[in-house]
């Protein structure tokens, strides 16, 4: 008879691969600056020296000063306070896509591994014609049915971005599925679906959690670029595609820093995201071998 610690050797470390230590200076730096981001967005009430809508047209592109210590916008906005709530509606965006994908993304893949046959070949070939829209083409069609904001891109970047997560569980879970340790506690009667969440989906997370990182980052740089576009988020709300977007006449006038401060900061994010996530996706990889 098959015994519970049969399955024991078989078992990943979890949660425990996605300790962020010992993955050198940069990762550090990373995991660092995205801390700060966070605080940043919990505290830019707190931190905005000015109302980030106020205008003030007799302030039109001051450059730094000690009062605007990253000047003005040409509606006179203090640059400083858009920034840091801008990075509220930078972050939340993109933070609603991951969470939305990485619940779908894991129960699609699952089922699609865990069932097999023809509810694996029907979610299987769902996800590949997902995967194969372009998630800002989508994006966009339905902002014109529905109306620019965050809450259209919001939608249709969470259905683009499922495949993505639900194809990397898929193969991980088919993997595991073969292992003894599952075997093991199918023959000892437990359910299919106490198997999966007890320990096939703990043994994926790490995994997923790793992607999820990288998909933030590619998430907030496809919103900006919908705000950019004037799709996403829109003015006089600060956020920080659409400051680029309201920079660019002010560059012409040599005044760079409304339009540099946030792409600066979109490209710090985004970098940020990804060496975390491909810091995470190292460790999880060493653990294995």
């Amino acid at each position: 008879m098959t015994s519970t610690t049969s399955a024991a050797p078989y078992r990943r470390p979890g949660l425990r691969a996605l300790r962020p230590f010992g993955q050198g200076p940069l990762f550090a730096v990373s995991v660092a600056v995205l801390a700060a981001l966070v605080l940043l967005v919990l505290l830019a009430p707190v931190l905005a020296p000015y109302d980030p809508e106020a205008l003030d047209l007799s302030a039109s592109l001051v450059g730094t000063t000690g009062d605007h210590l990253l000047g003005t916008d040409q509606s006179g906005r203090d640059v400083l306070s858009r920034l840091l709530h801008g990075a509220r509606t930078g972050l939340l965006g993109p933070l609603l896509v991951v969470g939305v994908s990485t619940l779908l993304g894991p129960l699609l893949g699952v089922v699609a591994a865990w069932r097999g046959g023809w509810a694996d070949t029907l979610l299987s070939r769902s996800m590949d014609l997902v995967f194969a829209i372009p998630g800002l083409l989508l994006a966009i069609l339905l902002v014109s049915v529905v109306g620019p904001g965050l809450t259209a891109p919001v939608i249709a970047l969470s259905v683009a971005y499922t495949p993505y997560v639900g194809r990397l569980v898929r193969g991980i879970a088919r993997q595991e599925k073969a292992r003894p340790y599952i075997e093991a506690y199918r023959v000892q009667g437990w359910s299919g679906r106490t198997v999966c969440v007890r320990h096939l989906l703990p043994n994926i997370a790490p995994t997923v959690f790793a992607q999820s990182a990288m998909n933030f980052g590619y998430a907030l740089m496809d919103l900006a670029a919908l705000s950019f576009l004037g799709f996403g988020v829109q003015p006089p709300a600060a956020d920080w595609g659409a400051m680029i977007n309201e920079g660019q006449a002010a560059v012409l006038q040599g005044a760079m820093l409304p339009a540099l401060a946030p792409s600066a900061c979109i490209v710090l994010a985004v970098v940020a995201f990804g060496i975390v996530g491909e810091g995470l996706a190292d460790r999880i990889a060493k653990r294995e071998r």
